[in-house]
């Protein structure tokens, strides 16, 4: 079984450093316990199956899968696509994955780190605002029915 732990946090500064890819992705399930994610990065793509164990730890399983089977099962996705550049960001010996959203998101940039342990220490960047976890609304199955555009400023 596979397991991710993740921290997600607000980027309040200057983090463009590194790499960027352009993503898209739709979701074939957005249950808030589990999700079917379609994904296209660059010139790969992936169906992954994520369930909600707690607000940092979930089961994940994830499937390379051929970029036309992929473009295929995004026309099934409900709901809009998310569109956005990851960026990958090495700082103090981690990886962070910032994602610069596009379209109705547009605006919302946020900072993702994976680690090996939930209490597992880390440096802050100095551009990293604040935490969101357990926010459900910055989870990118919930920013296809209520984009980032639409919420109170």
């Amino acid at each position: 079984m596979g397991i991710e732990i993740e921290r997600k946090f607000l980027v309040a500064g200057d983090f463009r450093t590194g790499r960027s890819v352009p993503f898209r992705q739709g979701y074939l399930s957005r249950d808030p316990e589990r999700t079917v994610r379609v994904r296209i990065a660059g010139d790969r793509a992936w169906l992954t199956i994520k369930s909600l164990t707690n607000d940092t730890t979930r089961q994940e399983f994830e499937y390379e899968v051929p970029v036309s089977d992929a473009e295929e099962m995004l026309a099934l996705c409900d709901g809009p696509l998310i569109e956005k550049y990851r960026w990958f960001v090495d700082y103090e010996g981690m990886l962070w994955e910032v994602d610069e959203f596009l379209g109705d998101n547009a605006g919302l940039i946020v900072a993702e780190i994976e680690l090996t342990a939930e209490d597992q220490p880390f440096e802050k960047p100095p551009w990293l605002g604040d935490e969101v976890t357990g926010d459900r609304r910055y989870h990118n199955s919930s920013l296809v029915k209520m984009p980032f555009k639409s919420w109170p400023q």
